[in-house]
């Protein structure tokens, strides 16, 4: 016999060994022992968390010859046949690969059939969502009023992409997340009976990592065991699923918290020199950092044992909670710029620096622009909250003079256009700081800033700048650049003529253009 996965090994076969849904199998087997069976169920849930398992057993729970208390025996001719994949009276049908119009009408014609040997057919579409327009307005007839010895089985990971008549047609049983508890309960039976040594740290890691789904967390379990050694300790896990180890991730955490650029480089470099995939680097970064979060809300966390808390704990008392959101939001940004690189390492690296860097060529909301010093190409970005500077005074409390003088210490935005131009290049925003060498910027009035563009807008550029989030950018950079809200408006120099050429003019063009001589003659 061939070598079986352990999610199938170990796939339930009664509603008493169900993990985590005991909601939803003492409903079932209530309505089997009342013999009140619908005529159609949707099994709605995450992946892993039991339909599949759910619609099986009902399946032959409803056809089994001496069921007791809602389960099926699992001894009888028609479970035996049911187990094995014999007994046609149980259809079960993929949804994602047969979701025509023609595979439900051949379910249309097979329904007026009585059943070779059960009680009743049963159809179990998986992935139900899956199905074409045309397939779900096949099926509706049939699954408002199927034959009596017909029973429809639906199961689902996205209800909502299904028809509300469909949907109004099915008792509906929504599946929950398994909870980490119950994973590791499940697990060390399949553990025992395997004779697999675990840890308890182990187990926990599975139980996280699995994101309430039961099949994932007995899939990594068997990736563990695959090597012929059946002794499973953290490390073992975290190098098999490809998590960083701890001592890297900390390392470089804590290097950009203190802002020591030697040793987050050191620690980079290292990273690298392993083949680590730098991509899934930051996403671990991002996590542990989220990680960090969590405990100094909660003191606790299931996937670190108690030396790694205790570091975690050491990280907590020196950063403070919007730095920690700061630094997600910005190795996100990171991550996100590193999808479309050629250079990801390089990338990196620089990302990295930026962050261990305390004067950042950067323009955000949370700082303060100090005026452009002559023959110098970055302007230095200072925190709004400082010892060295003075507190800010009340709107209401600036006279109009001092107000003035205000506005134009901070410059004018003419002055301040080229250094926002430049940091869009710095901060990765390539594509929109492209379309914007060349251009000018002047304050058309109180609430609006034009933007000039001297030698027009392509239609490429005019796409470019005319995203939403590009728009919001711009305006965002230019409102800090003039210390009040304002709007930004695109202004070509071409549309600015507004004076049409006349037809000698369109002479002149034409021959300039073709390089051809012509004499215009009055």
């Amino acid at each position: 016999m061939g070598y079986t996965a352990l999610y199938r090994k170990f796939r339930p076969m009664t509603f008493g060994e169900m993990v985590g849904q005991e909601h939803i199998t003492r409903t079932l087997r209530n309505q089997i022992i009342a013999n009140r069976v619908g005529h159609a169920y949707l099994f709605n849930g995450g992946r892993g968390t039991g339909k599949t398992s759910s619609a099986k057993i009902l399946a032959r729970a409803i056809n089994c010859l001496n069921p007791k208390d809602g389960e099926p025996c699992n001894e009888c001719e028609i479970c035996k046949s049911a187990l094995n994949g014999s007994l046609t009276d149980i259809v079960e049908m993929d949804a994602a690969s047969n979701n025509s119009v023609e595979d439900i009408r051949s379910i249309r014609e097979e329904v007026n059939f009585l059943p070779t040997k059960a009680k009743y057919r049963v159809y179990i579409i998986d992935e139900v969502h899956m199905l074409s327009t045309g397939a779900f307005n096949a099926l509706l007839k049939t699954l408002e009023e199927p034959p009596e010895h017909v029973k429809f089985i639906l199961a689902t990971t996205e209800p909502q992409k299904l028809p509300a008549t469909i949907l109004s047609r099915c008792q509906r049983f929504d599946f929950k997340r398994i909870s980490n508890d119950d994973i590791i309960k499940r697990l060390k039976v399949v553990c025992k009976e395997s004779n697999v040594e675990i840890t308890e740290g182990a187990l926990k890691i599975i139980a996280v990592l699995s994101e309430g789904a039961m099949r994932d967390a007995l899939s990594i379990l068997e990736r563990c065991i695959q090597d012929g050694e059946n002794k499973i300790d953290e490390n073992k896990i975290k190098d098999l699923v490809g998590i960083p180890k701890f001592d890297y991730i900390n390392s470089i955490v804590n290097s950009i918290i203190e802002y020591n650029i030697d040793e987050a480089l050191k620690n980079v470099e290292e990273v690298i020199n392993q083949g680590k995939d730098v991509d899934n680097f930051v996403w671990e970064m991002i996590k542990y950092i989220r990680d960090i979060l969590i405990y100094q809300a909660c003191k606790k966390l299931d996937i670190y044992n108690n030396q790694e808390l205790e570091e975690i704990k050491k990280v907590t008392d020196k950063v403070s909670k919007e730095r920690l959101v700061e630094l997600i939001y910005k190795l996100s940004e990171l991550q996100s710029d590193m999808k479309w690189s050629s250079q990801k390492n390089i990338l990196f690296e620089a990302g990295i620096i930026k962050l261990c860097t305390k004067i950042v060529p950067d323009l955000k909301q949370n700082y303060d622009i100090t005026t452009p010093v002559e023959n110098t190409k970055q302007t230095l970005i200072q925190p709004k909250i400082s010892q060295t500077i003075e507190p800010k005074m009340k709107i209401n409390e600036v006279k109009p003079k001092e107000a003035e003088k205000k506005q134009n210490k901070a410059g004018s935005i003419s002055q301040m256009w080229p250094t926002i131009v430049t940091n869009l290049k710095q901060n990765g925003k390539i594509v929109l700081y492209t379309n914007l060498i060349n251009t000018d910027a002047t304050e058309l009035n109180d609430m609006t800033v034009g933007i000039n563009f001297k030698k027009g807008i392509t239609p490429f550029g005019k796409a470019i700048l005319e995203k939403q989030e590009n728009i919001r950018e711009l305006t965002r950079l230019v409102s800090m650049a003039c210390g009040k809200e304002m709007q930004i408006k695109y202004i070509s120099n071409i549309q600015k003529a507004e004076v049409k050429p006349t037809v000698e003019e369109n002479l002149k063009n034409l021959a300039k253009e073709s390089d051809i001589p012509f004499n215009i003659i009055d």
